[in-house]
């Protein structure tokens, strides 16, 4: 690898994606704790990751928010956050029965597809829910009906396998942070073996996931290189990686923060693009530059590809 000082000379271009970062859902979670602290004082404690981001859940751990795994770790009558990803319905019951005082963060565009999730049993039908087994996301939505009610459908494979209970109506739900082309895929596959299936009013894969999948499409021809700022666990961060790699960029990379920047893919690259995943704080995007600055004579350039104007209220328990 040729040396830093040497490398100082050499130009880089950075396309900056937009939008990219923070999204209205992760903006009204972190907001949510903020303005609890300020209501009931410290501590608020937070079930799970409000969102799935290390700099931002120690940002608010440093507030005087605590991050708990279970209730049981929770003090009866305390103020308890439910994270962005939303919760399974044995999760408000457990917090109501220990008397705690809960406030859910639960992004509305997930609580949207919970809602949908109730309706479709109501009127008899078995869900089909697109999304990845594990993620707080899926096991909140599939915790809104009983497991007989829906079956996780996570590949395309799964979508040409899966066998409904007999005599049943069936509809489709998704995580809202997937791979639109995947989903899209797997949706056609499903509505091909059931003609009749329900899907959702209006898309369940929320607008900030497409318009970040859309916008890292937008510069595909134009970089050579494609960094993703999120976390591991960060689903739709992940897809980032995927829609760049599936555009035609040559390579992309995933990177929790500027101490993860791939000099060796870096060095080889004339042309980078930059986003973040939407529980990436834009802080991250600027020390990302500022290393990038110290190690190479770099042009930023930032693409336009739809500017983002949705926002979320907060729920009345902390606005009255």
């Amino acid at each position: 690898m040729t040396t830093p000082n040497v490398l100082k000379k050499m130009g880089k271009t950075i396309i900056l994606a937009s939008p990219r970062g923070f999204c209205a859902g992760v903006d009204r979670a972190i907001k949510i704790v903020e303005v609890a602290l300020e209501k009931f004082g410290r501590p608020v404690y937070v079930r799970h990751e409000i969102v799935h981001n290390k700099r931002v859940v120690n940002d608010l751990a440093a507030k005087g928010a605590v991050f708990v795994k279970e209730l049981d770790e929770v003090p009866s009558g305390s103020p308890v956050i439910f994270s962005a990803h939303g919760v399974a319905k044995t999760v408000h019951q457990t917090a109501k029965k220990l008397n705690m005082i809960a406030i859910d963060a639960t992004c509305p565009l997930v609580t949207k597809v919970h809602i949908e999730a109730n309706k479709h049993v109501r009127q008899g039908r078995h869900i089909f829910l697109i999304g990845h087994a594990g993620h707080p996301e899926v096991i909140g939505t599939m915790g809104q009906v009983e497991a007989s009610e829906i079956t996780l459908i996570e590949t395309i494979e799964d979508a040409f396998a899966v066998q409904p209970p007999e005599d049943c109506d069936l509809a489709f739900a998704t995580q809202t942070t997937l791979s639109a082309d995947e989903t899209a895929e797997i949706i056609t596959v499903l509505q091909h073996r059931f003609p009749e299936i329900r899907g959702p009013k209006g898309e369940d894969i929320c607008y900030a996931t497409t318009n970040r999948q859309n916008a890292v499409k937008a510069m595909a021809k134009d970089v050579d290189l494609c960094l993703v700022i999120g976390a591991q666990n960060s689903s739709n961060s992940k897809r980032l990686v995927e829609t760049a790699l599936n555009a035609g960029i040559a390579k992309a990379e995933l990177i929790a923060d500027s101490n993860m920047l791939p000099y060796e893919l870096i060095d080889d690259a004339a042309v980078i693009g930059l986003t973040a995943g939407a529980s990436a704080p834009e802080i991250l995007i600027d020390e990302v530059l500022t290393a990038l600055a110290e190690r190479y004579q770099i042009e930023v350039n930032t693409q336009n590809f739809i500017t983002e104007k949705m926002q979320f209220k907060l729920p009345s328990m902390l606005t009255k």
